[in-house]
């Protein structure tokens, strides 16, 4: 019996595909009247910063978590320096 998975999985894959696709349009926006490509960066007040920073600390050594919100920083330096331009 011919399996028929392959042929099932075509249709999908273009459906994903032109969705990537898609998403990189949804990522222009309009702000104060001119184009823009920079994602928004949120604002976090002194207390907010500080009880993350206790909890950040309070982590086992090696944490993933730890690793992830120093990605998260990286990203936000990204979208500060694409709103400058």
């Amino acid at each position: 019996m011919p399996s028929t998975a392959i042929c099932c999985l075509r249709p999908a894959a273009a459906f994903a595909a032109g969705m990537i696709l898609l998403g990189g349009c949804a990522a222009v926006g309009w702000s104060d009247g001119r184009q823009s490509a920079c994602p928004p960066v949120m604002e976090y007040s002194r207390a907010e910063q500080a009880r993350v920073a206790e909890e950040v600390a309070a982590l086992p050594q090696g944490s993933p978590i730890a690793e992830m919100l120093a990605d998260y920083a990286v990203m936000r330096d990204q979208a500060r320096a694409c709103a400058t331009r």
